[in-house]
């Protein structure tokens, strides 16, 4: 593909002598930030396991409710195990915010216009976080299903979140986050008898791209599915004590 204009063929007149040597630069410059990115991640990932932390990078597209997960989960498990949050946004601490106001640890990421969280990052809040050995740790990512799926935070598990809302072909539209993620969590079950949406059909979606990926259905405003969610929580902290 042309990298000047964005076309796909290479071979019209318009001064491209140079972009096989362009093309490839941006390809050895993508290699070098994603194997940076790795190695700090591979870093993050043997920290979180000397400390027994669970890190789980929790991934959706804007306004598919992952802060009210977030706060429900929290409510359920905060007496019972340490919690710490790491806010990604391009903008604004309003998640921030409302994580602190439930007297959890947060730390706020403002990436500008950055479409994801990436290892350094998430090693930054760390310092600040400083986590209790055998905590859970939540990296809600910057709301995009492209980009985050590329970056390896060292996180335990990435958790794509997706509401009935966005439709049930939405594992298929953008199947690399689906095939990447070990945990697929539908919300807002809530408000299907209003939508022409099929959770069976988003289910058969999602393990057609990721036989592997373990589901759970939700709604984090009305409750329903969020004990079995917490229970897989503290069944996955014991595990890795």
């Amino acid at each position: 593909m042309c990298t000047t204009c964005g076309c796909n063929d290479t071979q019209h007149a318009h001064g491209h002598e140079h972009h096989h040597h362009e093309e490839r630069r941006i390809i050895d410059v993508e290699q070098d930030i994603l194997q940076r990115n790795n190695l700090l991640a591979e870093r993050n990932r043997g920290y979180f396991e000397t400390k027994h932390i669970l890190a789980l990078n929790l991934i959706s597209s804007p306004g598919s409710g992952k802060t009210s997960l977030l706060e429900e989960t929290i409510r359920r498990l905060k007496d019972r195990l340490s919690l710490y949050v790491i806010e990604g946004d391009q903008q604004t601490a309003n998640d921030a915010d409302r994580i602190a106001a439930l007297n959890i640890p947060v730390f706020q990421i403002n990436t500008g216009t950055g479409c994801h969280l990436d290892a350094e990052m998430v090693d930054h809040a760390m310092k600040h976080l400083e986590p209790k050995e055998g905590a859970v740790l939540f990296i809600e990512n910057v709301g995009n299903l492209v980009c985050p799926a590329l970056f390896d935070l060292g996180e335990a598990h990435k958790v794509v979140i997706v509401s009935t809302t966005e439709g049930d072909d939405k594992p298929l539209k953008y199947p690399h986050i689906f095939r990447e993620a070990d945990i697929c969590v539908i919300n807002k079950t809530d408000l299907l008898p209003y939508l022409n949406a099929n959770i069976q059909t988003m289910r058969e979606n999602a393990l057609k791209v990721n036989p592997n990926i373990q589901i759970f259905e939700i709604s984090a405003t009305q409750g329903a599915g969020i004990d079995t969610w917490c229970e897989w929580l503290t069944i996955n902290q014991s595990i890795i004590k």
